[in-house]
């Protein structure tokens, strides 16, 4: 392998034998070195492929004021998170966390460390990431000797969860878990009573308005091909369900001008009648 880039004296960019770009990171393995220069092996402690263009450039720029010592623990954090999670994560992770890593950790050893005020939301929509995020805080303490506060595991799972929307748009994260937060206490409101979250009905909910919400941050338009019986049929037979999903129709469209499509509305209320299936079946017994 040859240099491409040098990023500083321990990173640099190359081409694998299948000509993708990869990161290259060894104590003193650009020292002295210039593109075009081969790379020696024996200084090469860790590689990672960059798929998507651009990055190498971020990354360059990142590591021109922060320590590849966080870059390091970001590569570590993401190659663990690639066995946990099930969904593809964006590249940009590498210089996102990175930099987020670099000063969270110098504020702590500061005194200053910041609530995150979606701790519990993300600890509760976003179990696998938040999982994933508390194995991340082990991994900094043990690069670093520093043990960061809960708070930060949140913050790094909504890093994870961004992944899934645009890369760098951090403020999407936040928008995608509010979105949800606020549908799901639209169905609490409307039936009057706690949703069981241990159920298999309500982790199908979940998933549904999460990618749901995504979808809509992605500005992507599904094709509406509703059965039009069938929309009658779930006004019919689930009406509570479909009345609940019209006041999620009213507030998607208050709240964000977004129009869903009958298809979402046909599934929406077959999910809002299954996750409340229990509390009807209650009521009607009591």
């Amino acid at each position: 392998m040859k240099i491409e880039k040098v990023l500083n004296n321990n990173v640099v960019i190359s081409n694998n034998e299948l000509n993708q770009e990869i990161v290259v990171m060894g104590r003193g393995l650009a020292f002295q070195k210039k593109v075009g220069d081969p790379i020696e092996n024996s200084k090469i402690e860790k590689t990672f492929i960059l798929e998507k263009n651009g990055v190498s450039e971020k990354l360059a720029n990142l590591l021109r004021d922060t320590s590849e010592l966080y870059l390091n623990i970001s590569s570590k954090i993401l190659d663990y998170a690639k066995t946990q999670l099930p969904f593809k994560l964006d590249d940009y992770l590498y210089v996102a966390l990175t930099d987020h890593l670099s000063f969270a950790i110098i504020r702590h050893e500061q005194g200053i460390d910041f609530k995150n005020a979606l701790l519990w939301e993300i600890r509760k929509y976003y179990k696998s990431e938040f999982q994933v995020a508390l194995k991340a805080l082990d991994i900094i303490e043990n690069d670093t000797g520093v043990r960061l506060p809960e708070d930060e595991a949140a913050s790094i799972a909504l890093h994870l969860v961004n992944s899934q929307i645009s890369g760098e748009n951090m403020a999407g994260a936040v928008q995608v878990t509010e979105m949800v937060n606020n549908i799901l206490n639209i169905v609490k409101y409307y039936f009057q009573v706690e949703l069981d979250e241990s159920s298999v009905n309500y982790e199908r909910f979940l998933t549904h308005l999460r990618f749901f919400a995504i979808r809509f941050m992605r500005k992507e338009i599904a094709a509406d091909s509703h059965d039009a019986f069938l929309y009658e049929q779930m006004q019919q037979k689930y009406t509570d369900a479909f009345q609940c999903s019209q006041k999620i129709v009213a507030y998607l469209d208050n709240t964000y001008q977004y129009t869903i499509s009958k298809d979402e509305e046909i599934y929406l209320t077959l999910h809002i009648h299954r996750v409340t299936q229990r509390h009807e079946l209650n009521s009607i017994s009591e």
